[in-house]
């Protein structure tokens, strides 16, 4: 009787693990499952290019993130500012979801309030409160990669903010709330 407990407990936490697996995004698995991740970022405002894994052995490497934030600082002001890991994270699973290791293109990475209150005076298109400024978005490009693919396997990723701009030549993608636009 004593096992039959045993062999009932281990299959109902054997289903519940394997819902509660089927609740996760597929790309949240996928992350999980890489035992490295790395990233090709361009910056062509600054002719900057940073090729790197930025998490080995189930752990960030801080060296390879401040590489990433310097190359993704607002270059107009010279200002740096720590970009959000998960960024990186939506960045990589993008990559894979598009099948490309080509160099992502970093069109705006972070941007200091007083950089985005001048852009803002300019153009409709940016946020009083974006999330450029807190480091937790990024308008790129993939050169070779059609943008509306690109925006297509963002959006198919439902983790964070995804933004469409073909007349700018950008999609933007962010951390904050599943929504688009």
């Amino acid at each position: 009787m004593e096992q039959c407990d045993i062999s009932r407990r281990r299959l109902l936490l054997g289903a519940g693990c394997l819902l509660a697996s089927s609740l996760l995004p597929v790309s949240a698995l996928a992350s999980q499952t890489a035992p490295v991740r790395k990233l090709r970022l361009y910056n062509p405002h600054t002719g900057e290019r940073v090729s790197a894994a930025y998490w080995e052995n189930g752990h960030y490497d801080h060296g390879t993130l401040k590489e990433f934030s310097h190359l993704m600082r607002d270059y107009r002001a010279n200002q740096l500012h720590n970009i959000d890991p998960k960024l990186f994270d939506q960045l990589f699973e993008l990559q894979r979801k598009l099948g490309s290791s080509k160099d992502i293109h970093v069109i705006c990475g972070y941007r200091s309030p007083h950089t985005n209150a001048v852009l803002r005076s300019k153009s409709k298109g940016v946020a009083k409160k974006s999330l450029h400024m807190t480091g937790q978005a990024i308008d790129l490009a993939i050169p070779g990669v059609n943008l509306a693919r690109v925006r297509q396997a963002a959006l198919s990723l439902k983790a964070g903010g995804v933004g469409y701009y073909p007349r700018s030549g950008f999609v933007h993608v962010d951390t904050g709330q599943i929504r688009h636009w």
